[in-house]
C-alpha cells in the first residue's frame, strides 16, 4: 500500500504521553475484556466523529467513515485517507494494545502496523481514546491456507514469547465466563442443565491445564480466523486487547483444527483439552444478554452439542 508524505498538521486532540507501564498488572485492560465494551447510540455518533476529527486534524482526509467492527472496540475505516481508526472507552486499554503491538513488531513477529503517516500514540476526542493503523488490503479469496495459519501462530509465538509485559493468565480469562454463567441476570435464556455443563467443564480443565506446570509465555489469547488479516505482505494478527499468559496451545485451540496439525512441537493431549476449554468459554459468551454476534443463541446450540459429544469422547 503506498502512502503520502508525513503529516505536520498539530491535532486540537491531544496526544496521550504518557503510557501505562507494561510492567505492572493492567486492571482496566483486564475489566475492558471482561465487560466487552459494545458503543451505542448517541455516544457511537459521537466516537465516530471524535475519530474522524482526529484523523482529519492530522491531515488525513476523511470524509467516509465505514464501521468494520462493534465488539471490544469500534474499528473503522475513514476514506479517502484510507486510516484504521480503533476507539477505546479509557487510555490504558489504547496504550496496551498500542504498545503491545509496538514491542512485537520490534522483535519481528507478524501483527499489524500503526499508520506510518502520524505519531503512534494514542488521542484523545470527547472523551474517546483513538489509535491509527494501517488499513491492510484483504487478499481475495481471504482464506488462509492451515499450514500458513500454523506457520503465522508460530512467528507470532517465537517473537512475542521472550517479551516481559504483565498480562492477565489466561485462567482470567475463563474466570471471565465462570463470573458470566454464574449471573443468572446476565444470562437469562441458558437453561439450568446448560448451565451446570459449562460451569463443571470450565471448572475441571482449567484447573487441569494450570497443574500441568508446563512453560507458559505471552499469547495473543483470541487468534482465531476473525483476527487473521491475509495481505500481500503476509498473514497478520490484529486485536492484540485479549492477549494473556499461558501454555501455547491455548492459543492453538482458536486455529481450525487443520491448523493445529500443522504446528508442531505441542503437546497434543494439552491441545485437546485447551479446545474443549475455550469451546465452553465461546458457548458461554454467546448466552451473554448483551452478545453482538448474529446467530450467537443457534450457534451456542449446536456447540453445546458439539462439547457434549467431544467430552462423552475424552
Amino acid at each position: 500500500m503506498a502512502y503520502g508524505p508525513r503529516s505536520t498538521a498539530t491535532s486540537p486532540h491531544p496526544p496521550i504521553n504518557s503510557p501505562p507501564s507494561l510492567d505492572r498488572p493492567v486492571r482496566q485492560h483486564l475489566t475492558w475484556v471482561q465487560e466487552r465494551w459494545h458503543v451505542e447510540e448517541p455516544a457511537r455518533t459521537r466516537a465516530i466523529e471524535a475519530a474522524r476529527g482526529i484523523a482529519s486534524a492530522l491531515g488525513l482526509a476523511c470524509d467516509e467513515v465505514v464501521v468494520l467492527n462493534d465488539s471490544n472496540k469500534l474499528t473503522l475505516r475513514l476514506l479517502p485517507g484510507d486510516v484504521l481508526a480503533r476507539v477505546a472507552p479509557d487510555d490504558d486499554t489504547a496504550w496496551f494494545e498500542l504498545d503491545l503491538a509496538r514491542r512485537i513488531i520490534d522483535a519481528g513477529g507478524p501483527v499489524a502496523e500503526t499508520d506510518p503517516r502520524v505519531d503512534a500514540r494514542v488521542y484523545e476526542g470527547d472523551g474517546f481514546f483513538v489509535t491509527l493503523w494501517t488499513f491492510y488490503p484483504q487478499l481475495q479469496p481471504p482464506t488462509i491456507a492451515p499450514a500458513a495459519y500454523a506457520d503465522a501462530l508460530a512467528r507470532f509465538h517465537s517473537h512475542a514469547g521472550d517479551l516481559q509485559v504483565a498480562t492477565p493468565h489466561f485462567t482470567d480469562r475463563v474466570r471471565e465466563a465462570q463470573d458470566l454463567l454464574a449471573s443468572r441476570e446476565r444470562t437469562p435464556e441458558l437453561a439450568e442443565d446448560d448451565r451446570a455443563l459449562l460451569a463443571r467443564t470450565l471448572d475441571r480443565l482449567a484447573a487441569s491445564i494450570a497443574e500441568r506446570g508446563g512453560r507458559e509465555q505471552l499469547l495473543h489469547g483470541e487468534p482465531h480466523p476473525g483476527n487473521l488479516l491475509s495481505t500481500p505482505d503476509g498473514v497478520r494478527f490484529i486485536d492484540l486487547e485479549t492477549c494473556c499468559r499461558g501454555p501455547v496451545e491455548f492459543d492453538v485451540a482458536h486455529a481450525p483444527e487443520e491448523g493445529g496439525r500443522h504446528y508442531s512441537g505441542i503437546d497434543r493431549v494439552l491441545l485437546r483439552e485447551c479446545r474443549m476449554l475455550v469451546l465452553a468459554m465461546v458457548i458461554t459468551w454467546r448466552w451473554d444478554r448483551d452478545d453482538q454476534l448474529p446467530d450467537g443463541r443457534r450457534l451456542a446450540a449446536t456447540w453445546l452439542d458439539e462439547l457434549r459429544t467431544e467430552l462423552a469422547a475424552a
